[in-house]
């Protein structure tokens, strides 16, 4: 009897162990960061049940790709960051459709121009999440300064320029809870596990069976994509 409650207390401790290396692990070159993705403000005619419900942020070094997947046919929008070879491509997949626009170092990502002008002033204000010590930055669009959004973000995740080609390109660490609008919509993105984990460089290549397209027409289908 004694013998198996010290083996079910060994196995409760690995399990704790493992648990806290995926939540508010250090020395973290690599890995991912799952998100939540809670829809607000504007409402699409697509059921929510079909539009994304996570975001998966891959990190190695200065190398990051978001993927924002919905469950409906296979659909989704996704930001591959590799500075070193001078990658900074979006990709769209809705059904059979594969285009893709390859940005200039430096410019915004396609489908955040209704995030231009906004104003990004960093707090003192401090949380924990996922077990890593966070910053406050409040964010406010010209169209009305009044509204506050928060970001939340670490510097604990030795992330080189983690935000390069977003909204949040000016602040320098990796974001744990912040917010897009893509298009007509907005999506809040909560984040849920850190997993420490080795990544392979291949994912940060860039892809291919994607038609190359113009940033004019790639945000067409990423405004139909988030509006449906």
């Amino acid at each position: 009897m004694r013998s198996g409650q010290t083996l079910l207390f060994t196995i409760i401790s690995v399990l704790i162990l493992y648990s806290c290396d995926k939540n508010g692990g250090r020395n973290l070159d690599q890995g991912e960061i799952h998100y939540d993705v809670i829809l607000k403000g504007h409402l699409t005619h697509m059921p929510r049940e079909l539009m994304p419900k996570n975001l998966i942020f891959t990190f190695k070094d200065d190398k990051t790709v978001y993927e924002l997947i919905s469950p409906f046919g296979n659909s989704g929008i996704v930001n591959l960051a590799n500075p070193s070879l001078d990658i900074y491509d979006t990709y769209l997949s809705l059904f059979t459709i594969k285009y893709f626009y390859p940005s200039e170092p430096g410019e915004i990502f396609p489908g955040f121009e209704s995030m231009k002008g906004i104003d990004i002033r960093k707090t003192s204000k401090t949380s924990v999440i996922c077990g890593f010590n966070c910053k406050n930055a409040e964010v406010t669009f010209p169209s009305d300064r009044s509204k506050i959004f928060n970001v939340w973000y670490t510097t604990e995740i030795p992330v080189s320029r983690p935000n390069a080609s977003t909204p949040f390109q000016e602040i320098d660490g990796v974001l744990m809870n912040f917010f897009f609008f893509i298009g007509s919509s907005e999506f809040h993105f909560e984040a849920q596990n850190v997993y420490k984990k080795e990544i392979p460089d291949k994912t940060f290549e860039r892809r291919d069976k994607f038609k190359r397209v113009s940033r004019k027409d790639i945000n067409k289908f990423i405004e139909k994509m988030v509006s449906l």
